[in-house]
């Protein structure tokens, strides 16, 4: 037998994060065990405000929409445990590893809060909070965006006996970040734009012809 299979190769959605103020950091990404049987994306569009009764202002955008997606995912180390020897991660902390993976993207990371720490120690009056991880969401290649992850519902579902969770079903609730959140240098703004980019390459390829007579209604008089 060739061990070639007739199913197709899935890409998988990932959850991707790195320290910008480490410049030795590593991109940390979480991929989906299995895809979500579904994704919410709730858009928003940010119009200028009615309140001067210009009416030129109607169709004026002061931005791109404001988008946030929803999606529930699940961890299960069920078939790492059915052979320990291969899996001594999963073995030993079950989904301990990629649970803290993920809640780790809304943490600022340790080294800044002890040296914030100590700053204010020795006197310093004013802190600047520190950043959370730059994070990406990843869903094909037509969704690679830069998102602020607000927040996570975990459910764990089965432990082990030392109570590692085993199997777990997570909600998880983004904020995509645009051009007009992040400043020119930064990574997500360069993200975004193609983001948008891709978008109206894709709507030209499904544009159709205006219906009959639409051109003739917009002419005045």
């Amino acid at each position: 037998m060739s061990g070639f299979s007739g199913s197709p190769r899935v890409t998988k959605g990932y959850l991707a994060s790195l320290d910008l103020s480490d410049p030795s950091a590593k991109m940390k990404t979480v991929a989906f065990q299995y895809n979500p049987d579904s994704l919410s994306r709730t858009i928003t569009a940010q119009g200028v405000s009615g309140s001067s009764g210009v009416r030129t202002e109607a169709y004026r955008l002061k931005g791109p929409p404001a988008e946030k997606i929803s999606l529930d995912i699940e961890i299960d180390a069920t078939d790492q445990l059915e052979h320990p020897d291969q899996n001594p991660i999963a073995t030993s902390n079950g989904i301990y590893p990629q649970l803290s993976a993920l809640e780790l993207m809304i943490y600022p990371p340790s080294s800044i809060v002890s040296d914030n720490e100590s700053r204010l120690s020795s006197g310093t009056l004013e802190i600047i909070p520190p950043e959370g991880p730059f994070t990406i969401f990843g869903y094909g290649d037509k969704k690679v965006l830069p998102v602020r992850l607000t927040d996570l519902h975990i459910t764990e579902e089965a432990h082990d006996n030392n109570l590692n969770p085993i199997r777990a079903k997570i909600s998880i609730n983004l904020q995509v970040l645009t051009y007009a959140d992040l400043v020119s240098t930064h990574p997500g703004y360069r993200l975004s734009f193609t983001n948008q980019v891709k978008k109206e390459q894709m709507a030209a390829s499904g544009m159709t012809n205006s219906p009959s007579g639409f051109s003739a209604s917009l002419s005045p008089g």
